[in-house]
C-alpha cells in the first residue's frame, strides 16, 4: 500500500507548553486521532519534533569531511513540529487522513507521497 509524508507545521519560534488547556485539548485529539490510524491499519509512524532552535544542520564538503551548523536549515517564517507516515489506498484517502490530522493539531499539514 503507498505511503504518504503528513507534516504539520508551526511558527518558526513555537514552543509547547503542555500545561494551558489548548495544548491539552489539542494533545487529546491527536491521540484520538493517531489511536483511529492504528484501528484502521494506516499507521506507520508518528514523532513530534523539538523546535527547529534545537536543529544541526550537516552537509557534506570536499574530501569527505563534513560541516555543521546551529539551525534550521530553511530560514522561514514556518518549520516542520512533527510528522506521520501513513499507508492509505489512494491519494484521495491521503487526503483525507491529511485533513483529520490538520483538525485534530489544528496546524496546516503538507501530505506528501512517499518513494516506492
Amino acid at each position: 500500500m503507498p505511503q504518504y509524508l503528513l507534516s504539520v507545521w508551526h511558527d518558526a519560534d513555537y514552543e509547547l507548553d503542555f500545561s494551558t488547556p489548548d495544548a491539552q485539548r489539542q494533545a487529546a485529539q491527536v491521540g484520538a486521532f493517531n489511536e483511529e490510524l492504528q484501528r484502521s491499519g494506516s499507521w506507520v509512524f508518528a514523532a513530534g519534533l523539538h523546535p527547529a532552535s534545537s536543529a544541526t544542520v550537516v552537509r557534506a564538503s570536499g574530501g569527505g569531511g563534513v560541516s555543521m551548523t546551529d539551525g534550521p536549515y530553511a530560514e522561514t517564517k514556518e518549520q516542520m513540529g512533527g510528522f506521520w507516515i501513513v499507508e492509505a489506498a489512494d491519494l484521495d484517502a491521503a487526503l483525507q487522513l491529511a485533513g483529520r490530522a490538520a483538525a485534530a493539531c489544528e496546524r496546516p499539514v503538507e501530505m506528501r507521497p512517499v518513494h516506492g
